[in-house]
């Protein structure tokens, strides 16, 4: 086929695709404040239904954070206890407790939440033996802090609650006592190691695993995040990125070959880039996202228990997270690129990645098949629904919650009936039954005709059903060469099972065709010797 072909194909293709589309989103889509897409195989992006829409927007006064000042109330805090958030950087949600957890930063307080988000507990500090910003009321009291993470315990079942307390350059573990106090259980320093060469230890982010192993992300520390075991001791890095293969850093490698030391000593040092936060799943796997703009090596990286990268591209597979390409903005003649500054694994598997950027959530599967994309970033609009500054993301179940530390408020998004049709049929696609999906991946192509996703997913429900010739119409729309090779040989397989007879019918009509050819012409070639020899 010609190049000429090939691009008219792929433009009608794009075109029908996307003409589809838009034709079935124009509702679904209307009162959001975002166009929803996807992208086809070419990496083009293109109209799609929206998966998510926007339920509320809940600030402090929708919390009921006026409640802290009030002296009557059992969550009194101070006469003064600002009522909205302020500069919030990050948010939890536990599972066990069902509650969820807020880094309140520029008040210095963490917050809990009920599934309502109204507030129960407001935690400006702890009490317990530490010396650092420790009030009149003996209480040492947050500065900052940038990070929570909440677990029950496997050992003692109570829960704990970690805190990133940034500007304090500590991290902290307690448990809670009542809805305004704390008690320190652990806390965790710069360490006294040569092997930790950073000067400053300014924890951003932090999580447990369930030995109660503790890891922290830190501002400057490009090696991974810290690690301490479960009574605080340092136990190294955990999981550092690889360097950014560019064109200069090539350069640069080889130049070191020849160069004096002089020259080497002058030279920029190319290191990783730290990752910006984490999380981690049901099975123990932990998910780092980094944040720098101009990254592609280890964007999102999901990590096994001695730190390698699952998703490893030196091994050949293919991965990628964002955005295919910047996005350029006519009005502000800019060009935007992703900055994922957050990550969640929900309960179900689903992967949710955050673009501080673009204020948009880029959903995955647990194959890290892109499922959708919603939300958006607008300075110009206070609709829902458009952000300013997201910071940190959650999930609860399907829905998904996005704290913005400059709107001071928390976005919740619920599933659309196209995305609950889509999420049922991801969970049966990804437990492999993919005929049990078949369903629903017929009524995702009745509301989105160019979801490739769901093409891939009937072509693998034929493949299993036994119909080939159905698998290689959707694998050819989809696009998916490997399975329409598949799809082929087994279609090849049954033709010739199904013909078996005929074929050998033919083939031996055809044998026995050549041995009377061979027959004849041999009686020919005699009878011409023949008639020759008489004739002389």
């Amino acid at each position: 086929m010609s190049r000429n072909k090939i691009s008219l194909k792929r433009m009608i293709s794009a075109a029908l695709a996307a003409g589809l589309a838009l034709t079935m989103t124009v509702t679904a889509f209307a009162d959001e404040p975002y166009t929803a897409y996807n992208y086809d195989y070419w990496d083009d992006a293109i109209p799609s239904q929206s998966a998510y829409r926007v339920e509320k927007t809940v600030t402090g006064a929708d919390m009921g954070l006026d409640r802290l000042s009030d002296p009557s109330d059992p969550l009194y805090i101070s006469d003064d206890a600002p009522a909205k958030l302020s500069d919030a950087k990050d948010l939890f949600y536990d599972q066990d407790n069902d509650t969820f957890w807020v880094c309140d930063s520029g008040n210095n307080r963490i917050l809990r939440l009920d599934t309502d988000l109204k507030v129960t507990g407001c935690y400006t500090g702890f009490t317990g033996s530490t010396e650092i910003s420790v009030g009149e009321d003996g209480k040492s009291t947050f500065l900052n802090p940038n990070g929570i993470y909440v677990k029950k315990s496997i050992f003692d079942d109570k829960l704990y609650v970690y805190i990133a307390d940034t500007d304090n350059s500590r991290a902290v573990k307690c448990t809670v006592e009542s809805g305004t106090e704390m008690t320190l259980v652990q806390e965790y320093t710069k360490p006294d190691t040569k092997l930790y060469d950073s000067e400053t230890f300014n924890p951003s982010k932090i999580l447990a695993d369930k030995a109660e192993n503790i890891y922290v992300v830190c501002k400057s520390v490009n090696t991974g995040s810290v690690q301490f075991n479960k009574d605080g001791e340092f136990q190294g890095f955990y999981g550092a990125n690889r360097v950014e293969v560019t064109a200069a850093v090539i350069a640069q490698k080889l130049w070191r070959k020849i160069a004096s030391n002089e020259q080497i000593s002058a030279m920029t040092r190319n290191v990783p880039v730290e990752y910006a936060n984490f999380d981690i799943d049901a099975d123990g796997f932990i998910y780092t996202v980094t944040e720098a703009a101009n990254t592609t090596t280890d964007a999102v990286k999901k990590l096994n228990p001695a730190g390698y990268n699952i998703w490893d591209n030196a091994v050949g597979d293919e991965y990628s997270f964002g955005d295919v390409a910047s996005e350029y903005d006519s009005t502000t003649n800019k060009t935007y690129k992703c900055r994922l500054t957050d990550i969640c694994v929900s309960d179900n598997g689903t992967i949710n990645v955050l673009d501080y950027e673009n204020g948009r959530v880029f959903q995955y599967d647990k194959l890290c098949n892109l499922l959708c994309i919603f939300g958006t970033k607008n300075s110009t609009s206070d609709q829902a629904g458009s952000f300013l500054g997201p910071n940190a993301i959650e999930a609860r179940g399907n829905e998904v919650y996005i704290l913005d530390g400059t709107k001071n408020d928390i976005t919740v998004y619920t599933e659309t009936t196209f995305g609950n049709v889509v999420h049922r049929a991801v969970l049966l696609y990804d437990e492999g039954r993919y005929s049990d999906a078949r369903a629903d991946w017929e009524e995702v192509i009745k509301r989105d005709g160019g979801y490739a996703m769901a093409y891939v997913g009937l072509g693998k429900a034929c493949l299993n059903d036994g119909e080939y010739m159905k698998a290689l119409d959707y694998f050819k729309t989809a696009y998916d060469q490997d399975d329409y090779d598949k799809a082929f040989k087994y279609a090849r397989e049954e033709w010739l099972r199904d013909n078996f007879t005929v074929i050998m019918i033919v083939i031996i009509v055809l044998i026995a065709l050549l041995i009377v050819k061979a027959v004849l012409k041999k009686k020919g070639i005699k009878l011409i010797k023949r008639k020759k020899k008489e004739g002389n």
